[in-house]
């Protein structure tokens, strides 16, 4: 059932929606688009909501590191705001410099989406995004999907369409533990993500263009690791980025929904298999929480306690011509999608 979550600093009200099904519980608020809870039993049978969350409108709007939310119309980085599309470039605002980030800092997860279907076990969300906004060309409607579809697991479904070219990264930016939010750090999660090779950057964290191999690397999680097993290590992309904040080249045929990713925390038991049809996904290990949030747990946040698996095109796409295209063009429909199943061993 929905109810009123609170109110924007404009006035607008801002409602939270639940799913259910088979012992999954998700919810879902339309501002941001932000999932603030997903609550799955441990091995014991024991619920605890899995994703770091906020627990006023008021903190998304104003602290939110996108804590569950719908990063866009850019996810990730764009470098010194600036990218050339068909001859003309165009200029977006800064907001982590000298770069553009998660679409600039009146993103998607700072708007409010209106709510085309709510169901028991699917929630439909859209925007009309108009030509100019953060600075990017076209109006761009957008579609996500929400849906229990299968027992224990959460799809996103994405789908947009643009009346001019322009360029598009979208994904959910929510942040696990698997131990229940507020228990503390996540580096004895135990994760496997099946890609063969990463995406080195600058020291602004930016891609350098380059396709390097995980062999050798702290980057290396084709056998199921411990996140902060090499976390320490003095290999200079950990240490520019301090921790894990990089993207993974996933194997396989983006457009086919394939296994990209698992995480498995061995005190609870709980289980995260991720599948998606994009083609990268970036590992983030909490590094910028600092201890000034406060969850719903009523702990504190700390660098760590949480890591996203972020299904998306690659970062800065529009400026490397080597990457896979992130241009979409009038008459194309973009579509992509990612499961989470849960479970517990």
């Amino acid at each position: 059932m929905p109810e009123r979550f609170g109110t924007t600093r404009a006035g607008e009200p801002v409602t939270r929606y639940t799913l259910t099904r088979d012992g999954l519980r998700v919810q879902v608020i339309d501002y941001g688009a932000v999932v603030t809870a997903i609550e799955v039993p441990d091995r014991a049978g024991r619920r605890a909501n899995v994703v770091l969350a906020l627990d006023t409108v008021e903190g998304y709007e104003t602290v939110s590191p996108h804590f569950g939310a719908i990063a866009g119309r850019y996810a990730n980085r764009i470098a010194k705001g600036r990218f050339t599309l068909d001859g003309t470039t165009y200029a977006l605002p800064i907001n982590e410099p000298p770069n553009t980030m998660h679409g600039g800092p009146e993103g998607f997860a700072k708007r409010l989406w209106q709510v085309a279907a709510a169901g028991e076990t699917r929630l439909v969300l859209r925007r009309r995004s108009p030509d100019g906004e953060q600075g990017f060309p076209g109006t761009l409607d957008v579609e996500v999907v929400y849906e229990l579809a299968e027992p224990g697991t959460l799809r996103i479904d994405y789908r947009a369409v643009t009346d001019r070219p322009t360029v598009l990264n979208l994904t959910n930016h929510s942040y696990f533990n698997l131990a229940g939010e507020g228990a503390g750090d996540v580096m004895d999660h135990v994760v496997q993500v099946f890609a063969d090779a990463y995406a080195p950057t600058d020291a602004t964290q930016i891609p350098t263009g380059e396709r390097a191999t995980v062999a050798d690397t702290p980057f290396d999680f084709r056998q199921p690791t411990a996140l902060g097993a090499r976390i320490r290590q003095g290999h200079e992309q950990i240490v520019l980025a301090g921790g894990y904040d990089h993207t993974l080249v996933l194997r396989g045929s983006a457009g086919s929904l394939r296994p990209s990713a698992t995480c498995l925390c061995p005190a609870s038991g709980r289980r995260l298999d991720i599948a998606t049809t994009q083609p990268a996904l970036q590992l983030y290990s909490g590094n910028n929480l600092d201890g000034s949030l406060v969850g719903p747990s009523g702990r504190t946040y700390r660098s760590g306690d949480g890591v996203c698996f972020e299904t998306q095109g690659f970062p800065d796409a529009p400026n490397h011509p080597n990457f896979p295209s992130s241009a979409l063009r009038p008459g194309q429909t973009f579509m992509s999608s990612t499961t989470y199943c849960f479970s517990s061993v």
